[in-house]
């Protein structure tokens, strides 16, 4: 019944069945194939379809930034100039704190801001208007203003030749800030639910796409809108031993190495996609541990203050006694990022593997 129910035709029923999908536990691209017809689709193409998503849907959604109104140097925005106007999609100045500012400003009047920063690693100048205006607008004014309706998109992590200014990984910067949402999706299907996600939410989310992944992807996406909830980490893979833990593109690390780990040491590892970085799944990450008795989070971003410490000193407080090893934190170095040091400064399966071992073995 329910698989036929899932069946009908895709416009009959679809917030009935995306409930559905909230109450299985059967994996998520499972179902959507059958809530909505997909087409064959790389990681920028499941954003640019979000994106031709949303301003179908909503005629006070606008798209700016730094060559967006040209496809973007990732071609994310594509033909949505050609197709929604120029009032709605078009280019801004070489100013990313103007960016912002415009877009709260938009958001504040009514609009769906969805602002464009051409790299993570150019948000900085950002960080004012993002951290003392946007995460407290809602605050400062007691709830009579909001730019709850403000999404900022922004490439991010290494690509293996961007050197120390086109990739780095500054999620954490702003998971210290209350009043925003950090959000990093792992593949298209992913990408697509969760940025239609952050447009919809009613507080600022910062959205950080994966660049090494906007080719490297490819699923099959759903035609139609559909979101993914924010706040919930995925479980990829069930395991007894270990508890792997990461996101965007660190989440295929994580699963080559519960691969190796299994077929080498016979060690059963758990996979979970946290995906919401702020604020984050701490139950999922918790029961896991307490099932597993060992945690190892990796990131690209350097270890000092990295986000694997906030996940490692909170699964200390409150799995202490379900510990078998002291969890384990696999991360870039304190270091700027490299460019033809790359490959020795990311942490990769071996990296990843040996954690595993010294881990098990302890």
């Amino acid at each position: 019944t329910l698989l036929t129910f899932l069946l009908a035709p895709a416009k009959q029923h679809r917030t009935e069945k995306l409930l559905v999908l909230s109450l299985t536990k059967t994996p998520l691209s499972y179902w959507l194939k059958a809530v909505s017809p997909t087409q064959k689709m790389n990681l920028f193409q499941s954003i640019t379809s979000a994106l031709d998503n949303t301003l179908a849907s909503d005629p006070t959604a606008v798209i700016f930034g730094e060559d967006v109104a040209f496809g973007g140097v990732f071609r994310c925005t594509v033909g949505l100039r050609d197709k929604y106007g120029k009032d709605r999609v078009f280019n801004t100045p070489l100013c990313e704190q103007g960016i912002v500012g415009f877009g709260i400003g938009a958001a504040v009047a009514g609009a769906t801001a969805i602002a464009e920063i051409q790299f993570a690693d150019y948000i900085y100048p950002a960080f004012d208007q993002i951290v003392n205006e946007a995460a407290k607008y809602r605050y400062r004014s007691g709830n009579l203003f909001d730019c709850g309706s403000l999404t900022i998109r922004a490439p991010w992590g290494c690509v293996g030749h961007g050197s120390l200014y086109h990739s780095q990984s500054p999620e954490a910067f702003f998971a210290h800030c209350p009043g925003i949402k950090v959000v990093i999706p792992r593949s298209p299907v992913q990408a697509k639910g969760l940025l239609l996600s952050c447009i919809a939410d009613k507080n600022p989310c910062i959205f950080f796409e994966p660049k090494i992944l906007y080719r490297a992807a490819v699923e099959q996406v759903p035609e139609e809108p559909y979101i993914i909830p924010l706040s919930q980490a995925e479980i990829l893979q069930e395991g007894s031993d270990v508890t792997l833990v990461a996101w965007g593109t660190q989440i295929h690390v994580m699963k080559e190495v519960a691969a190796m780990a299994q077929e080498k040491l016979g060690v059963s590892c758990e996979v979970i996609d946290l995906q919401t970085i702020l604020p984050w799944d701490t139950e999922t990450i918790c029961k896991s541990v307490v099932k597993t008795g060992r945690l190892l989070i990796s990131h690209e971003a350097p270890i000092t203050g990295g986000f694997a410490a906030e996940i490692s000193s909170t699964v200390q407080e409150e799995c202490f006694l379900n510990l078998e090893a002291p969890i384990s934190r696999v991360c870039g170095y304190d270091t700027p990022f490299p460019h033809i040091f790359e490959p020795f400064y990311i942490p990769d399966k071996w990296k990843c593997f040996e954690a595993i071992k010294k881990m098990i073995n302890y």
